[in-house]
C-alpha cells in the first residue's frame, strides 16, 4: 500500500524477526513497507545496496572532495527547484544544459526560439544566477545550442548561438562550443554529480551533448555519481556505467536527496 497503515504495517512486521531495507528507489516514500513496518520490529538496518546509497550520494553532496562539481539537465526547471536551490550551498560550479537551460537564458534576456521554457520559473532562475554570483560559485549555461525546427525524429538540427536561437527553431542538444565548455569545467575537480541529459538523447543526431558529459566523466579521476532516472539510463545506454563510482537505482529518491531532504525510509533506520 502506498499509505503508512498501522494495521498493514503490523501484519508485514509478524512475518519477520529484523528488517532489512535494500530498496533506494522507494526510501523517499513513507509506506508501509519502507517504514511503517519499523513500528513494529526492533532489528532495523540498511542492505548493501542502500548503504552504497548513503556513502557515495550522500556523502557526495554533504561532504565532497573538492572542487564539488554539479551538471543538471533534463526537460523542466520545475522538477528540479530544490535541486538547485541546495547545490548552489554546496558546489564549486554548478553546470546546466537540458531544456531547462533554455528558462535560465530567457531570464538573462536572450532569444530562446521556440524551445522549452517555463516563464513561471523566470524570476526564481534570476535569483538563482544573482544567489551564484553572490556566492562566488561558477554558473555555467550553453553559449551554442542544436536547434531544429520541430520536435521530429526526422527533424535537421543546426548549430546556432545560444543567445539567438531563431524564432522558429528550438533547442535539443548542447553545441560543440558548449560541450568544450563543459566537458573542461570538470577537469580537475575532487566530486561530480550529474543529473539529467544535456537533449534529446534518445534520438542518435542529438545524443552528442549528453554523451560528451558522460565521458568527461568516465574519464575523470574525480568520484562521479550518477542521479538516477535518465541520466543513468544513459550512462548504460552508452556503455560507461562501469566507468563511473556510482549510478543511483533511484530516480525520484536521488533527485530528493540532491534536494537535501531526509528519505523517511533511511531516516526510520538512523535514528532507530
Amino acid at each position: 500500500r502506498t499509505k503508512n497503515i498501522p494495521e498493514f504495517s503490523q501484519e508485514l512486521a509478524s512475518l519477520a524477526d529484523a528488517y532489512v531495507d535494500d530498496a533506494f528507489g522507494s526510501c523517499h516514500r513513507a509506506h508501509c513497507s519502507t517504514a511503517g513496518v519499523t513500528d513494529y520490529i526492533k532489528d532495523t538496518a540498511v542492505g548493501y545496496l542502500m548503504e552504497k546509497e548513503i556513502k557515495y550520494l550522500g556523502n557526495a553532496v554533504n561532504d565532497p572532495v573538492r572542487p564539488f562539481t554539479a551538471i543538471l539537465g533534463g526537460a523542466k526547471v520545475a522538477d528540479k527547484l530544490n535541486v538547485i536551490s541546495n547545490l548552489l550551498e554546496k558546489v564549486d560550479t554548478l553546470i546546466i544544459g537540458g531544456g531547462m537551460a533554455y528558462t535560465f537564458l530567457k531570464a538573462q534576456g536572450y532569444e530562446v526560439g521556440t524551445s522549452l521554457v517555463d516563464d513561471t520559473k523566470i524570476d526564481y532562475c534570476k535569483d538563482m544566477m544573482a544567489k551564484a554570483e553572490a556566492k562566488g560559485i561558477k554558473l555555467l549555461l550553453p553559449v551554442d545550442t542544436v536547434a531544429a525546427m520541430e520536435f521530429a525524429a526526422d527533424a535537421e538540427p543546426h548549430v546556432v548561438d545560444a543567445m539567438h536561437i531563431p524564432a522558429d527553431m528550438m533547442g535539443m542538444d548542447i553545441g560543440p562550443k558548449t560541450v568544450e565548455l563543459f566537458c573542461a569545467a570538470t577537469k580537475g575537480a575532487g566530486t561530480i554529480v550529474w543529473n539529467g541529459p544535456m537533449g534529446v538523447f534518445e534520438n542518435p543526431t542529438l545524443a552528442a551533448g549528453t554523451l560528451a558529459v558522460a565521458k568527461a566523466m568516465a574519464e575523470s579521476d574525480a568520484t562521479t555519481v550518477i542521479g538516477g532516472g535518465d541520466s543513468a539510463a544513459a550512462v548504460q545506454q552508452m556503455g560507461l556505467g562501469d566507468k563511473m563510482t556510482h549510478i543511483s537505482t533511484g530516480g525520484g529518491a536521488s533527485l530528493e536527496y540532491l534536494e537535501g531532504k531526509e528519505l523517511p525510509g533511511i531516516a526510520v533506520i538512523q535514528n532507530a
